[in-house]
């Protein structure tokens, strides 16, 4: 149906779509778009990918978001795409030069690599939260590829699909690195995303909202943000040393002891407040924190 998302089961159907010649194998591939033709209005419905996809691209400056601004990075920058996400292909594949490999899972099966690729949290970053490059870091990500698309067109043989986990191993735990690395240097967005979320956090514990709606969840809090889950969490983890459910937790539990300290509600009345079904999960998550139960907390106001 033409409202429908595009789905590639595939690598061969993605090269055929792009005007390309059949993959050397039919599991793995380098795409080359630069030599791709199609039109992005093909896909206008967005398209899903019974595979994983790792893109290079070029041409990055003036075009693409980084949480809530605008960076010109024209070295170049990565994304990472999972089966069965949906892609809008206008905004992943039209406005730059580059390449994607593109990796079955059947392909990783065999190998640990199949169950470590789970904790690559990138995977679940959206298109604007992109993995943006040095010129260094550029030629080391590049020296990859060319090494697998070298095993690709050279030596399939009976030690290619080790060889080519072990590039892929590396590609991966390099794009750890420079992720890591792009958390840190860019700590002034970082920091405004931190302020932003407290105030979000401030806000919700403020109103009637916990009453309405019950606990804040990490998804609520980065949709709030304009981020993906995966996204934030690391974020903060870089920032703060905590995850998204940590930060809320913690802020939560700030505002149990204000109103604790001020004596005028029950616990109970504490915990519904603040959007707990239950108070006994109130009780246990304080403890968790704090070390002593809301009670507990409570008698140390009533001795002064």
């Amino acid at each position: 149906m033409k409202n429908q998302p595009k789905i590639f089961q595939s690598i061969s159907e993605l090269h055929k779509s792009m005007g390309q010649s059949k993959p050397m194998h039919p599991q793995i591939s380098v795409l080359d778009y630069g030599k791709a033709i199609f039109d992005p209005k093909d896909f206008e419905q967005g398209i899903i990918l019974d595979f994983y996809k790792i893109s290079f691209k070029t041409n990055f400056s003036g075009k693409l978001r980084y949480g809530h601004g605008f960076y010109d990075f024209e070295e170049g920058g990565m994304s990472f795409v999972a089966p069965g996400q949906i892609l809008k292909m206008q905004e992943e594949e039209a406005d730059y030069s580059g390449m994607s490999l593109n990796i079955h899972p059947d392909f990783i099966r065999p190998y640990t690599l199949n169950e470590n690729i789970k904790k690559y949290g990138f995977f679940s970053y959206s298109a604007a939260e992109a993995l943006y490059l040095s010129e260094k870091e550029k030629e080391t990500i590049l020296a990859v590829f060319a090494n697998i698309q070298d095993e690709l067109d050279q030596r399939i043989d009976n030690f290619s699909q080790d060889v080519i986990i072990s590039q892929l191993e590396l590609l991966l735990n390099y794009s750890n690195r420079f992720y890591n690395r792009q958390f840190i240097t860019r700590k002034a967005v970082n920091n405004d995303v931190l302020s932003k979320l407290e105030n979000l956090l401030e806000d919700y514990f403020n109103t009637e909202k916990p009453l309405e709606n019950g606990l804040p969840t990490v998804q609520f809090v980065a949709d709030e943000l304009q981020l993906s889950s995966r996204y934030l969490s690391d974020l903060l983890r870089s920032v703060s040393g905590q995850n998204t459910q940590q930060f809320i937790h913690d802020k939560l539990i700030e505002k149990a002891k204000e109103y604790i300290a001020k004596g005028t509600l029950s616990i109970s009345e504490i915990a519904y407040k603040l959007g707990f079904e239950h108070p006994q999960s109130f009780n246990k998550l304080f403890k968790k924190k704090t070390n002593v139960s809301p009670v507990a907390f409570q008698e140390l106001f009533n001795k002064n």
